[in-house]
């Protein structure tokens, strides 16, 4: 009778992959730490401070950095949106119509415009539509102008990201619409802009963010001290006090407006990426 030898398996060593991810991530982690303490170690905090924190010059530009600089670049912001918004949505319908020079005229506004730098447009204008046309002046004066300056090029990048929208609905739902006899124009109205809205939510954020930060380029147009949106309002304040304190301080003020928004970007993407 045969005798049945039976071999014990050996046993797996090493680490799970899940275990072997946390330790790197655990290492990665302890590396970061270790760099971030040895900066604040060998930094001259004193140095530092006296360069970019003089809290007496803060002091100094408290509250009208508020009052004048961060309300200005809102209120310079909100209208170049809105001016941008509604150009943009036109661009883009004309891009998609049937029509040959509807598309043309879309085609090249949004080339141009997407390759010419902001601040040659918003000087361009500022300065040169005065010139083209004598006697004329923008609607609201200076804010007309900011509006229009900061607007048009905004439109560019807002008509390419409506198109993408309009085109990301699906085509059945416009086939569905127009079988049941809905005009081409209605069908757009009712059905295909609203829910390209819902797609180009995220990226309309994002070129509202933008927007925040190209409104420093309005120091173009000499501006009153009443009318200086963040970046003139902290280079004003760095000109007198020969400190670099105020950027800092124009930085955090910024940070305080665009952070919120990018995280309604995150939150709309999100959102959006569960209703797929």
């Amino acid at each position: 009778m045969g005798t049945h030898v039976s071999e014990a398996r050996p046993r797996r060593s090493g680490l799970t992959r899940r275990q072997k991810a946390r330790l790197g991530r655990g290492i990665q982690y302890a590396v970061g730490l270790a760099i971030v303490v040895a900066l604040a170690v060998n930094v001259n905090w004193q140095q530092f401070g006296d360069a970019f924190g003089r809290w007496d010059i803060v002091l100094r530009m408290l509250p009208r950095v508020i009052t004048i600089g961060v309300v200005n670049t809102l209120i310079y912001t909100a209208l170049a949106f809105v001016f941008a918004f509604l150009l943009g949505l036109l661009l883009a319908m004309m891009k998609l119509s049937s029509i040959g020079p509807y598309r043309w005229v879309a085609t090249a506004y949004v080339e141009f415009f997407r390759g010419v730098p902001a601040l040659v447009v918003l000087f361009m204008v500022a300065f040169g539509i005065p010139n083209a046309f004598p006697g004329f002046s923008f609607p609201g004066g200076q804010l007309g102008m900011v509006m229009v300056g900061l607007g048009v090029t905004a439109a560019a990048y807002m008509a390419e990201t409506f198109r993408a929208g309009i085109q990301a609905v699906p085509k059945g739902q416009v086939e569905a619409a127009r079988t049941l006899g809905m005009s081409h124009s209605r069908t757009m109205a009712t059905i295909v802009i609203p829910q390209a809205f819902r797609i180009v939510i995220p990226p309309l954020t994002n070129e509202l963010i933008l927007l925040v930060k190209d409104s420093s380029l309005v120091y173009v147009l000499g501006l009153a001290t009443s009318q200086y949106e963040l970046t003139k309002f902290s280079q004003d304040f760095l000109n007198k006090t020969t400190n670099p304190t105020p950027l800092m301080v124009g930085a955090v003020c910024y940070l305080a407006i665009t952070l919120p928004l990018s995280l309604l970007v995150r939150r709309l993407e999100h959102r959006y990426a569960k209703a797929r």
